[in-house]
Formats: structure tokens, C-alpha cells, sequence
């Protein structure tokens, strides 16, 4: 169902300027944005995928990744289609880069009731770069929190203030997915967009205008996204800005869509930028998507003991106690929320 949208601006001549992302798209009639799913329609913009889910599926919050908010709880995940990016490497190519508008027709209070219906304790709008349909995200968010479900957003971060302005309404949690460590030829080249520093803005934004709870991810590509001078300026930059309790996750990359030809991240690259970034002095590093990897666990910052010891997305052991303060010395965890009464126990144990 087509729905005018919120976030644009009217321009002489019937155009309009799309405010949802940091393209700024601008649209005579007829014409659609980059992300094929806004357009131009007499003179207003609306939102084609409105109500439209292309995917839904029940997700462990780890698996977004999200770690230190709402640990082991579950999220209903859904996506519509189109992207305001052109990732080479997308592993949902289908959904955000052919530009289609497909889905099941779904209002706000369809989506919030399939996810109380199975269970989850929050939504996360993913798969996509939400910010796009970010108006259906707000009207299905609103909804949610009155049935108290949280909602989380993973995103690219290329957002306007305009976009997070409307975040603050309804988000909870929000993942910024960096790339390639955010280096300019790599962003350019393999994602097509020239300038990564609207990402960076976006965060600031976020800090100082919302109460959103925020975790960085950066997918490692090799050869091509894994400048280690730049993930040094990377994690300088999180550090200054945000303190050295942020978390940030290294992300595997695995051959798709048009770079099948490059092999997957090798975990001594991952292991790089983690020392990387515990030199700068971020507390909280991750390796991901290498389940079994001692760097998956969250150590305490003071003893350095393991205070939540994972596998993949499974909880194996909880040594924190009722407040996140570590069992064994005291520290406090910064984790927003403890394990979730609905994870099952029979998959995790205390760590002695």
C-alpha cells in the first residue's frame, strides 16, 4: 500500500527532496529515489512499501548483533524491500537490491501482534537499511512499546537529522554498521557512496539527541576493506567520542553476490583489528561470525574473567549478577537489561 511519507520536503515544480537518508534524493514527478521504494507521486513522495513485509523471521537479538541490550531475549526481525545502498557483497541482495516492491501486507498492528504471538520480547527492523521505510518502522514502534516490546534498528547509518530525529520517537537500540572500516575508496568503489562521513554524523546525532543504546559493527573485507590505519581512526574516533565502554564488533565477511571471488575474512585480520582497538582503549571488542572464538565472549574490563561466555548466538554461561556487576571482582557490566527470562536455560550454565 502506497503511504505519503513523513521525512521530505516540497520544491518548486512539483518536486520534492527526500530528508530519510543522507542521498537527499531529488525527485520531479514521477521520478523514484535511489532506494526504489520512494518516490514521487503528484507532487508528493510516498512510500511504496508501506505495510509490505518481504521477510520475518524470530532472531536471537545476538544475531543482530546486539550484545549488551536485552541479552538472550528474541526480536520478530522484518525488512521491506530496496536500499539507499549498493553493497557488492550484500547477503540479502534479493530484498534490498533488485529494486522491487514485493511483500505480505501487513499493518503496524499485524506486525506487533505476530511478534507477541511468538513470543518476542522486541522488533528489530533489519535485512534492509531501515531508514528507509523508517515511517512504517515509527508506526509499527509506537505500537510495539505500548505492548512493551523494544524495538532495534540495523542500520548503515546514513541517516539525516531529520531521520533520527523521528528514531527517538520509537527506537531503543540501534546497530551502525560501518564497512570496510569506513575507508573512502572502499566505501566508494563496493558500496557507492563517496563520502562515509554522514555515518559518522549520525552518531553524533544520535548521541546527543536521543537516549537510543548504540553498538558498532564493521565488517572486515579482505584485500579490498581491511585498511588497518583506518580501523585505527575508526576506533579513535568511537573511543573519543563515546568512551571506551562502546561496544564494537569485527564482523567475517563471506563471499556473495558479486564477490564470490573474494575469500572469506581471515580471522587473523579479525584478530588484528581487535588488538587494534584494545590498544585505543575500547574495553568492549567482538569477533563475529566465528562461533568458538575466545573473542566472542565479553570479558570483564577490570579482572578480565569471562562475565558472559557465547558460542555463535547461544548463551553458554552468566556470571553477572541481578545489577550486570561481575561476579567475581564487582565491576559493573555495562549491559542494558539481564539474561531474559525467556532464554532457555537448558543452553546455558554458570562459568565457574
Amino acid at each position: 500500500m502506497n503511504k505519503e511519507a513523513i521525512l521530505y520536503e516540497k520544491l518548486p515544480n512539483k518536486k520534492v527532496r527526500c530528508t530519510a537518508c543522507a542521498r537527499y534524493c531529488e525527485m520531479s514527478e514521477g521520478q523514484i529515489g535511489l532506494c526504489g521504494i520512494r518516490g514521487n507521486e503528484n507532487g508528493k513522495l510516498d512510500l511504496f512499501v508501506y505495510g509490505k513485509v518481504i521477510a520475518g523471521h524470530v532472531d536471537p537479538i545476538e544475531k543482530k548483533p546486539v550484545i549488551h541490550y536485552k541479552p538472550g531475549s528474541k526480536v520478530f526481525s522484518i525488512a521491506t524491500t530496496g536500499c539507499n545502498w549498493l553493497c557488492r557483497y550484500c547477503q540479502n541482495f534479493d530484498i534490498s537490491q533488485r529494486r522491487k516492491v514485493e511483500g505480505v501486507d501487513m499493518t503496524p498492528e499485524q506486525v506487533v501482534q505476530t511478534a507477541l504471538d511468538n513470543g518476542a520480547d522486541g522488533i528489530a527492523y533489519t535485512y534492509n537499511e531501515p531508514s528507509i521505510f523508517i515511517e512504517f518502522a515509527r508506526d509499527c514502534g509506537v505500537i510495539a512499546h505500548q505492548k512493551n516490546l523494544y524495538n532495534v534498528f540495523v542500520s548503515n547509518g546514513y541517516d539525516t537529522p531529520e531521520s533520527v530525529n523521528m528514531m527517538g520517537e520509537f527506537l531503543d537500540s540501534i546497530t551502525i554498521d560501518f564497512k570496510g572500516n569506513a575507508e573512502p575508496n572502499f566505501t566508494k568503489k563496493f558500496i557507492g557512496v563517496p563520502d562515509p562521513q554522514p555515518i559518522f554524523d549520525t552518531l553524533l546525532e544520535i548521541r546527543d539527541k536521543t537516549k537510543i543504546h548504540v553498538e558498532i559493527t564493521d565488517l572486515i573485507i579482505p584485500k579490498v576493506g581491511d585498511s588497518l590505519e583506518y580501523a585505527e581512526r575508526l576506533c579513535k574516533f568511537i573511543y573519543d567520542q563515546f568512551g571506551s565502554e562502546m561496544p564494537i564488533h569485527f564482523l567475517r565477511f563471506h563471499p556473495d553476490y558479486k564477490m564470490m571471488e573474494f575469500d572469506s575474512t581471515p580471522v587473523k585480520t579479525l584478530e588484528k583489528h581487535y588488538e587494534i582497538a584494545k590498544k585505543v582503549g575500547l574495553e568492549y571488542a567482538y569477533i563475529g561470525n566465528v562461533p568458538g572464538h575466545p573473542f566472542e565472549h565479553t570479558y570483564c574490563s577490570k579482572c578480565n574473567n569471562i562475565v558472559v561466555k557465547r558460542y555463535g548466538f547461544d548463551i553458554e554461561g552468566w556470571n553477572l549478577d541481578e545489577k550486570n556487576k561481575c561476579r567475581f571482582c564487582g565491576n559493573q557490566i555495562p549491559i542494558i537489561g539481564n539474561l531474559s527470562k525467556n532464554y532457555k536455560k537448558n543452553r546455558f550454565h554458570f562459568v565457574q
